[in-house]
């Protein structure tokens, strides 16, 4: 009689025994989960032995399960080396997953506000268990799986794989490649520092490049004239929302297509003109289970492996300062993927290089297997499209170098030398004042000149230029800025640097040599320290740098026949004389310092 009213496991125990009983209900369960394999099957596959039961249990997940009913149940041993495929469509899938997953969990820590997202970032990095880490692994993995998708396409290319049948699954790899790109290029933008924000804000500037409606596109995309509240909550959405679905529905269909015609096998394996993808002959079957599985959860071990010793060790993903409108740093640029644009965009119309190249350039890319009807996939024939394809890489790089900011655009050396003294903190980077402790910025002035002078004369130097500037008239431009910045000449005082800040003297050593490897452009230059007492615990630097205007033409200083600049004078042959400053404020609680 049952022990209950209805069969049981207690009436397999009562029958079988616990054991017998406990096993075959693990069996029937792992079978069940499996569509079709029980432990016994598993335990073979695992040990690489041949099955032992038929029909194969190991074909059933394939055409009865859900987790590989998007996998072939074999493959062509022609495709299982590294290559053709060299791993790239299945690490681009990986990398799928990988960014659901980080992004996922940054999510619950992550408010897309102007005024909370930075905040969000330092808590993350500061207060999150493992927060700074699921943040790099994120940023890592968003750069490689831009860099892995990219390849993939041109492995694709390069071994004709895109070919007929393939067409529409060469279309929707290049969408993908373009979600991922719009994924990378929206997640800039979160972190709200000045990286994210001046970076985004170049690319977005395009859209108003837009023709006839770039007005309204520009408004769509930032929600406002300028990138604020509404463009980043915008950017958010279509980050975690938007794009994903448009990324996991072309990646269905971008699977579901390559199941379907195979994966096309190398060029030199198949006749001209001939797909026998899905034709694979008894002897040349490798299964899926056990040793595609087996391979792909190696690749993924190493994968990952090799992702949390980049972020452990070796990479940080960057945090500049909060982010500011009003502030441009010097030498923003797009994203690197971005860069090939932002090159183009120096050769001349905002309008043509901007929207109109790049959106041609991505069409014949979609189009590609609709116009290269040539049946063969055999290198030696496909040396055209091979030479389009070289042609076109090489205006990538090249254009991707003119985006750099040191092509094309020529900052004057004040310019940069004041920005590395008062270089805003970013991840690696935090210019070469701050860091100074606090305690050692000694309220005072403090010239170049003493450095010039050497140790043993540095006293003589410094009252010398203080003799010198003491006559205003000589020095109008060093009036006016003290005046506008209401510091009284008068009492300005130039001293040699107190023995007990070390690290100040090495700043203004530091500032000598950039005065010195500039010497043509920055002629007869001197350069000052300006240390007040602003608050209580908050001081001030002004930086002064004035120099001898010599003659600049096409960005390059013009020499003489002695080989020294052309230095600019006045109407009564005085050499004209420049000045430029700049000013930051310390706070004695700043982390800038240890």
């Amino acid at each position: 009689m049952s022990v209950l009213p209805f069969p049981s496991f207690l009436d397999d125990v009562k029958e079988k025994g616990v054991r017998k009983a406990v096993f075959e209900g693990v069996n029937e369960t792992v079978e069940r989960l499996t569509a079709g394999m029980n432990i016994q099957d598993i335990r073979e596959a695992l040990r690489g032995e041949n099955p032992s039961r038929r029909p194969n249990p190991r074909l059933t997940p394939h055409a009865d399960g859900f987790w590989l009913h998007m996998r072939p149940s074999y493959f062509n041993a022609d495709m299982t080396g590294l290559y053709p495929t060299f791993r790239l469509g299945w690490l681009s899938t990986y990398f799928v997953f990988f960014e659901t997953i980080t992004g996922i969990i940054l999510m619950f820590w992550y408010t897309p506000s102007p005024e909370i997202a930075y905040g969000d970032m330092l808590n993350m990095l500061n207060n999150v268990p493992l927060g700074q880490f699921f943040r790099d692994l994120h940023r890592l993995g968003a750069e490689a799986m831009v860099l892995i998708v990219f390849l993939h396409m041109l492995r694709t290319f390069y071994t004709g794989s895109y070919k007929k049948p393939r067409q529409f699954t060469w279309f929707t790899g290049v969408l993908l490649l373009i979600i991922t790109g719009f994924l990378s290029f929206t997640g800039y933008l979160l972190p709200w520092d000045q990286l994210a924000l001046w970076a985004v804000t170049i690319g977005a500037s395009m859209a108003e490049a837009t023709p006839i409606i770039g007005e309204q596109v520009n408004l769509l995309v930032r929600g406002a004239p300028q990138m604020g509240a509404n463009g980043l909550l915008r950017f958010y959405m279509a980050h975690v929302l938007l794009l994903p679905a448009l990324l996991f529905v072309f990646t269905g269909v971008h699977y579901y297509k390559v199941i379907i015609h195979g994966h096309s096998l190398p060029p030199q394996s198949e006749n001209i003109g001939e797909d026998t993808a899905k034709r694979v002959p008894l002897d040349k079957r490798v299964y899926f289970i056990p040793d595609i599985l087996t391979s792909e959860i190696m690749w993924l071990a190493v994968t990952t492996f090799i992702m949390i010793v980049l972020v452990i060790w070796f990479y940080h993903a960057p945090l500049e300062s909060h982010a500011d409108p009003q502030v441009t740093p010097l030498g923003t640029t797009a994203p690197w993927y971005f860069l090939w644009i932002q090159g183009a965009l120096k050769l001349g119309d905002k309008t043509f290089w901007g929207v109109i190249f790049p959106t041609i350039l991505l069409v014949f890319l979609m189009i590609v297997p609709y116009i290269d009807v040539t049946p063969s996939r055999r290198f030696a024939n496909r040396r055209f499209a091979f030479t389009v394809s070289f042609l076109m890489l090489t205006f990538l790089v090249v254009s991707s170098y003119m985006g750099l900011p040191e092509f094309g655009v020529k900052t004057s050396a004040d310019v940069e030398v004041l920005h590395e003294l008062t270089f805003e903190p970013a991840h690696n980077h935090m210019g070469t004042l701050r860091p100074i402790p606090y305690d050692q910025l000694a309220v005072g002035a403090y010239i170049t000149r003493e450095i010039q002078a050497g140790e043993e004369n540095a006293d003589e130097a410094v009252a010398a230029f203080n003799a010198e500037i003491q006559d205003s008239g000589r020095d109008q431009a060093l009036v006016s800025y003290l005046q506008a910045q209401h510091l009284n000449i008068a009492a300005l005082r130039f001293s040699p640097v107190p023995a007990d800040a070390p690290e100040l003297k090495a700043a203004l050593e530091e500032y000598e040599k950039m005065l010195a490897a500039n010497g043509d452009e920055l002629h007869n230059a001197w350069g000052a320290l300006v240390i007040t007492q602003n608050q209580e615990n908050l001081k001030r630097i002004d930086v002064l740098l004035e120099w001898d205007e010599v003659l600049v033409e096409d960005g390059e200083v013009v020499l003489d026949e002695n080989g020294e600049p052309i230095v600019q004078t006045d109407e009564n042959g005085q050499a004209l004389r420049r000045l430029n400053a700049s000013h930051i404020f310390i706070n004695e609680n700043s982390a800038y310092f240890d």
